[in-house]
């Protein structure tokens, strides 16, 4: 039953089309008409055109407001009598006549030439929403159809197989023939509806239906032959499947891109359908070359983008498979396949395509054309489905032949000739963005890969045997990576990017911007790589020569590039990444050439001649390198702080490698930021001078700790006297620091020093007090009293802190000298209580031997006239912190006192600290009172009464 209605609906539907063959006729000469009137009106100029479009007004006004036969006309495509345009209407489902396509079309072109001679676009209505009875009329009704035909030629012949009525052979034959049968009324309906119908319901179509259909069944019937009947051998039914496929892909020209698809997928799936005992991979690539460049061809006609991109999914998917799968890959063919990607999207889809050869989305009322950017247009090329999927397919398969070096023979030459290929279609078009940032991606992460190999490539003459692929034969012997090979892929790479900036620049400086940055640092990375893996870390010939000579390079093209792009937008960015490439290039030449002491000073004296090199060229980024060169000599020196190795480094105090190691790039950095003192950027020479003062910080530092430990550096902790030292090292450093930023004003000097006097308290209070407390760690003090570590540790720093907060006052903010004031007493407070303790308990102070009665007194003794020194000095400097200090120690005297010394202290003892306390504080009252009182007739004494 389902059969005869299908048949049924076939024959309705030829029934109709021939019925409707007048209006069709009709139409067309409408079209024709419509299409010469607006060629004369573009011929006639502007006058013409207004003329036209008062006839036009006349013409579409109502048929009651003016005189015109019953048998009306309309403009469009559904030209005809009004009966006749119903009749069309209710057989096709087409829309009203004013919402055909052609109309809008001529209208709009008319008023345009009416309006301006330059004939500027407008913006197009919004299209009116399809009716649901349009939907289901005209295009559902349509695939559903389909679907009835094809599954109306299964159920006959599984009818026909069942009832045993006809031979495998004839059914098959049978098949065929109503897949012909399909193919041949699909082209008799495309042409007998093709002016009426091909353009409203263009994703619909009747004929490409039938001839999906109809393909579909031969495709169907070639493979049953041959897999499941055996009427065909292998080569009969891969040449019939290809026919088939390609055939398919033909006609998509004339039935549109689902057509294309179809066939696509036909091609893609003939070689999975069709095997043999040996598989050829020359075989299996030239026809996926050959229906990948079909696909290609018919796409360019019809400018189709959804097609070409499925065939680089389809082409990617195939490489990947074979290059993973097989059990013996030749490279040949696969590096031609990717050639003939590359070739085929440069030359022929894109091609030279440019943003304004691809429409764009019209403006309507809802929504307006939005202006693109330049980085819209950089990242959102035109096709740019087609541009990602091509790179994809190309960049995929060269990092994967990159991973199976050695185990592919010529893996890594088919890897740089892909890398090499994207790169130059990335140069080439201005639509290539994706190829060219996918072909460094490939290129860095391919050489990783190749040079991360287990047992390393450090010998390329070195020959191996490589292990074979699933058990299958093995591979021949092979030879290890040869290091030329990356050395002319980054000579290759860095001319491709220099020429790519070249033509770009005339274009897209945008494109132009990123090239000029990838030009350099692709190379660059492919060197290093190369270098630090297999070539000598400790001299290098071939890598350094090499990396001077692209150095060289890159500063000259930088010097070619600024003269001639001087006023154009985006000179900057191909400056800073020239010249910033050509100083990477002759960084990476010096720790090739040379070692240790010599690469840490080179890469100094290199930053510091690209600052001297601005009295020749006013270039911005040239003081930035030597910013770069400290960065860089930090570096090294945090991977190797001797400089020059712990069995090289020389023992001698101050007058050994460390002093050049640290202290030469330390005078280099304060040089260029003397250099730089007219310069007209601020952040650059402030960055130098606190780079400066860090290095010279330092240096310091390192030969300090170089000559308490024996010509020693390890990682064991610092004792007390070493962190003293490095106390007093900053404290000096701050005071520098402000006296610099007196004499020259420099924010970097002017916070620097508060942030080093920060800093060095924090130290003090984690290192001096509670880290190396020598109470805590019972550190001996030394033989001699006084003159023992007592004295490094807290009264030197003690007396530092004074001094620093001395030269600070009325020149830093209040709160940061009140903090070295008071950090000052607490270092005299400790170093007077510790050396209380030192004189009961020897050079060793350690808590674990408690407290003597006669001690315990004598802290109180000492700690009040320590708070009584304290008042007069604050007296002296006028100083309220001072002071202020001298009340708190004084108060936590009367605390121990009374807590400690009533509960722990006997007789004598405890009378003469009680007796003692009383004594003091009566002269404090008295020493304040004579001091008030000989001030009261001055103008001091209400300060004096504000602060006490």
């Amino acid at each position: 039953m389902l059969e005869i209605l299908t048949l049924v609906a076939f024959g309705l539907a030829l029934y109709t089309l021939n019925a409707s063959r007048t209006s069709a006729q009709k139409i067309s000469e409408e079209v024709l008409r419509l299409r010469r009137e607006v060629e004369a009106l573009k011929a006639a100029g502007p006058v013409a055109a207004v003329e036209a479009g008062q006839a036009d007004d006349v013409a579409a006004a109502p048929a009651d407001a003016v005189d015109e036969p019953e048998q009306e006309t309309f403009e469009g495509p559904w030209a005809g009598t009004t009966d006749e345009l119903e009749k069309g209407r209710a057989i096709f489902g087409g829309a009203p006549a004013e919402e055909a396509p052609e109309t809008v079309a001529a209208s709009e072109t008319a008023q345009d030439v009416a309006t301006d001679p330059a004939a500027t676009p407008v913006a197009t209505p919004a299209k009116p929403r399809e009716s649901f009875e349009s939907r289901i009329g005209a295009r559902w009704a349509v695939w559903v159809g389909g679907v009835a035909l094809a599954l109306g030629g299964i159920f006959m012949v599984k009818y026909s197989i069942e009832a045993g009525l006809l031979s495998p052979a004839v059914r098959l034959s049978l098949a065929a023939v109503f897949g012909l049968l399909l193919i041949a009324v699909g082209e008799f309906v495309r042409r007998r509806t093709q002016p009426l119908i091909a353009n409203a319901f263009q994703n619909a179509m009747i004929p490409g239906v039938l001839t999906a259909a109809g393909a579909l069944t031969l495709f169907a019937v070639t493979y049953v032959s041959y897999a499941v009947y055996g009427y065909f051998g292998p080569l009969t039914a891969f040449v019939l499947l290809a026919v088939v496929s390609f055939g398919t892909i033909g006609l998509s020209l004339l039935h549109g891109q689902a057509l294309a698809g179809l066939g696509l997928l036909a091609s893609m799936l003939t070689p999975a359908l069709v095997s043999t005992e040996n598989p050829s991979a020359w075989g299996l690539f030239g026809f996926l070359g050959i229906a990948w460049l079909a696909t290609f061809a018919t796409a360019r006609i019809r400018r189709w983008q959804a097609v070409p991109a499925l065939a680089n999914a389809g082409m990617l998917m195939w490489t990947l498979l074979y290059l993973t799968q097989a059990s013996y890959v030749d490279v040949i063919p696969v590096l031609l396949t990717m050639l003939l990607l590359a070739l085929g999207h440069g030359l022929l889809w894109p091609g030279s395509v440019t943003a304004e050869d691809v429409p764009r989305p019209a403006a309507t009322s809802t929504t307006p054309a939005v202006p693109s950017t330049a980085l819209d247009r950089l990242f959102a090329p035109p096709l740019l489905a087609v541009s990602l999927t091509g790179a994809l397919a190309m960049a995929f398969p060269a990092l994967v032949l990159a991973g199976k070096v050695p185990a592919i023979a010529h893996g890594e030459y088919a890897f740089a000739a892909i890398v090499l290929a994207l790169a130059v279609l990335g140069t080439l078009r201005g639509w290539a963005i994706y190829p060219a940032l996918l072909s460094a991606i490939a290129a860095v992460g391919g050489v990783m890969k190749m040079t991360a190999l287990p047992g390393g490539l450090i010998d390329p003459f070195t020959l191996i045997e490589p292990p074979t692929l699933d058990g299958a034969q093995p591979v021949s012997v092979l030879g290890l990576v040869p290091v030329n090979l990356l050395l002319v892929l980054a000579v290759a790479y860095a001319a491709v990017g220099l020429v790519a900036v070249r033509l770009q620049g005339r274009g897209e400086r945008a494109f132009a911007a990123i090239w000029s940055i990838l030009a350099p640092a692709v190379p660059f990375a492919i060197l290093a790589v190369s270098f630090l893996t297999l070539g000598n870390l400790s001299f290098d010939l071939k890598h350094g020569l090499l990396a001077i000579v692209l150095g060289l390079v890159f500063f000259a093209a930088a010097e070619m590039f600024s003269r001639e792009s001087e006023a154009q937008e985006g000179a900057d960015v191909t400056q800073w990444a020239f010249v910033a490439g050509g100083f990477a290039f002759f960084v990476l030449a010096l720790h090739a050439l040379t070692d240790g002491l010599a690469t840490t000073l080179g890469i100094a004296i290199l930053g510091t001649i690209a600052v001297f090199a601005t009295r020749l060229r006013r270039w911005p980024v040239l003081p930035w390198l030597m910013a770069a060169a400290a960065m860089l000599v930090a570096g090294r020196i945090a991977w190797e702080p001797t400089i020059v190795g712990a069995a090289n480094l020389s023992k001698t105090p101050v007058f050994n490698q460390l002093l050049a190691g640290y202290g030469i790039p330390a005078a280099l950095l304060a040089l260029s930021a003397f250099e730089l003192r007219r310069w007209p950027g601020e952040r650059i020479r402030n960055l130098l001078q606190a780079l400066a003062s860090l290095f010279v910080l330092l240096t310091a530092g390192i030969l300090v700790r170089h000559g308490m430990n024996g010509g020693v550096l390890d990682s064991a902790v610092p004792t007390l006297g070493e962190q003293a030292t490095y106390t007093l090292l900053i404290i000096g450093a701050s005071a520098v620091m402000m006296s610099l930023d007196l004499k020259s004003p420099s924010p970097v000097f002017r916070y620097g020093s508060m942030v080093a006097g920060v800093l060095s308290v924090l130290s003090v209070l984690s290192a001096h007090f509670i880290g190396l407390n020598p109470y805590f760690t019972g550190e001996l003090l030394g033989k001699w009293p006084v003159l023992d570590l007592l004295l490094v540790g807290y009264l030197l720093p003690g007396l530092a802190y004074g001094g620093l907060a001395l030269y600070a006052r009325h020149r830093r903010p209040l709160p940061y000298v009140i903090m070295l004031a008071l950090t000052a007493v607490a270092l005299a407070f400790a170093w007077v209580t510790l050396s209380v303790r030192r004189y009961w308990h020897g050079e060793g102070i350690a808590d674990w031997k408690g407290f003597l009665q006669p001690e315990t007194y004598t802290y109180s003794v000492v700690w009040l006239l320590l708070g009584v020194m304290l008042l007069a000095i604050g007296s002296k400097f006028d100083s309220r912190s001072i002071r202020l200090a001298s009340a708190g120690l004084v108060l936590i005297s009367v605390v121990k006192v009374f807590l400690v010394d009533m509960s722990n202290l006997e007789g004598i003892l405890r009378a003469l600290s009680f007796i003692g306390l009383g004594a003091v504080l009566i002269g404090i009252g008295l020493f304040y009172q004579k001091i008030l009182s000989r001030k009261s007739g001055t103008e001091d004494a209400a300060e004096l009464n504000a602060e006490a």
